[in-house]
């Protein structure tokens, strides 16, 4: 869908879209419009249970007065609480409502109204973007859609008095979809086209961006002593990857990067512990830790931010095979540390702490940052809504939570008391890799935190975020890619040269 900005215009063609705040007050161009009709929008309002409340839309197909196929009316709500997020969700809406109904050209007009917390300028920027959010779709598997299943907008046009200035804003705010519709992609491929290779490969193309990009097979991380790492491999026949991506976006060489690493289990059976096979397929999406980080380091990128960051994502197949570890199993880490395998299917933090220690290892990093879909427990505990939040210090987890409240991905503070630390002590080894199954997705943050010095680090537990089961406002049915607009955002509040 291409998002265009122009000066204040009727359209003539198409759909146009409308703003109407609570208790039926019309915008600027609502009066303009309702003048033009001779007062069709006060009409149709007054005749129907429409009043401009946040998220009531109202369908007009052909009025009278306009050269448009259909008018959508859409309740902003109060004006003093259409922010940043709820332009957002405007723009969002938009696209669902009419993404099906045949128009190609939809026309969206933006107007300066009195006690709106933001400029008509931010608000056409971000209504574009929660447009463009919304307008995802993974269809490249899809040959036999029927025309009226398939969306019809081709091109969004957005007026406005300085529309230079919202076409300018609305740049960087691109950038952060398109590493969001990365992510969504990778997520969205199933285990055949993802596996560790090629999603290796995926993140190599960052170089075409300026990323610098390494990538080390099995025979580099057993140099490296990773054997929580390849121990959860041995039963693919796919070869497990290291990859780091570097963006260097800040010269300052006394000062660290900022460090953010992702579970890469592009497909989990639970190994030797199997899975039940009903809904075995979602495990397919058990990379989206490491999906998410290669889609930051698009955005870092591509929007040139002025930091250097680190992206580190450990990728294995957990399958099983004459060749899978077994529970029972001891196996040694890269920082010396034993582990006894309980359940095989406790795979991603063996993955995380062999990336974990290596990272700390190589950069010594200000702040390390992990993303996985590791426990089903924080998803009991927290439903869809919110990700787990852990951490080993306290500034970091607030500017954490603050960020995700900004982008509305929501984060909920988990405790990491070291009553929790005795369940996962082992009879044979330093550990083992399960402890019992209360408070499961605490012990699997206390195993993580077991290979972490003295860096300020937080794992975000994203197994209840991923995957959407229904359309959401900006989020369409499918893969997220909770997790990029909030570490971009914590890295543009906290640790970007301005």
């Amino acid at each position: 869908m291409k998002i265009n900005f122009v000066k204040n215009t009727l359209p003539t063609d198409g759909a146009l879209v409308v703003g109407i705040l609570d208790n039926r007050i019309l915008t600027p161009t609502a009066q303009l419009i309702n003048k033009q009709t001779s007062g069709m929008i006060n009409r149709v309002m007054m005749n129907s249970r429409f009043e401009g409340k946040r998220d009531q839309f109202l369908l007009l197909s052909y009025p009278t007065g306009l050269e448009v196929q259909h008018l959508l009316l859409i309740g902003l709500g109060k004006a003093e609480s259409f922010d940043v997020l709820a332009s957002h969700t405007f723009g969002g809406n938009i696209v669902a409502q009419l993404l099906n109904v045949g128009d190609k050209v939809v026309t969206i007009a933006v107007d300066d109204v009195e006690g709106v917390p933001i400029c008509e300028e931010e608000l056409a920027a971000n209504i574009a973007f929660g447009a463009k959010l919304r307008s995802y779709r993974f269809d490249k598997y899809r040959t036999k859609e029927k025309i009226e299943e398939k969306p019809s907008i081709e091109k969004l046009v957005i007026c406005l008095t300085n529309h230079v200035i919202a076409k300018r804003l609305y740049t960087t705010l691109d950038c952060i979809a398109e590493g969001v519709f990365l992510t969504r992609n990778l997520v969205s491929e199933p285990a055949n086209i993802i596996y560790p290779e090629s999603l290796a490969n995926q993140a190599k193309a960052l170089t075409e961006l300026g990323v610098v990009v390494e990538v080390f097979g099995k025979n580099s991380m057993k140099k490296f002593g990773m054997g929580a790492l390849l121990g959860v491999g041995h039963g693919s026949e796919r070869e497990s990857q290291l990859v780091v991506m570097q963006w260097i976006g800040n010269r300052d060489q006394t000062k660290s990067p900022v460090a953010f690493i992702g579970k890469g289990v592009t497909f989990d059976s639970g190994g030797i512990s199997i899975k039940p096979a009903n809904g075995m397929e979602e495990m397919k999406s058990d990379m989206a830790g490491s999906a998410v980080i290669i889609g930051l380091m698009k955005t870092l990128a591509l929007r040139k931010a002025k930091t250097s960051a680190i992206g580190v994502i450990g990728l294995v197949e957990n399958m099983l095979s004459g060749t899978a570890q077994r529970p029972g199993d001891v196996i040694t880490t890269m920082s010396g540390q034993t582990v006894e395998v309980i359940n095989t299917d406790a795979e991603g933090r063996l993955v995380l702490a062999d990336v974990l220690w290596y990272t700390q290892n190589r950069f010594n990093p200000q702040i390390m940052i992990d993303l996985a879909t590791l426990t089903g427990a924080i998803v009991i505990s927290l439903g869809d809504h919110y990700a787990g939040l852990f951490a080993n210090d306290n500034d970091l987890a607030t500017k954490l939570l603050i960020a995700g409240k900004h982008v509305n991905e929501l984060l909920w503070q988990m405790p990491l008391d070291e009553f929790y630390d005795d369940k996962i002590k082992s009879d044979i080894a330093d550990m083992k890799n399960t402890g019992d199954r209360e408070g499961s997705s605490i012990t699997a943050a206390m195993f993580l935190k077991r290979f972490v010095k003295n860096t300020k680090w937080a794992h975000l537990d994203i197994a209840g975020v991923t995957w959407s089961k229904s359309d959401k406002a900006i989020t369409p049915k499918g893969a997220t890619a909770f997790g990029v607009r909030l570490l971009d955002c914590l890295i543009s509040e906290n640790y970007e040269n301005k």
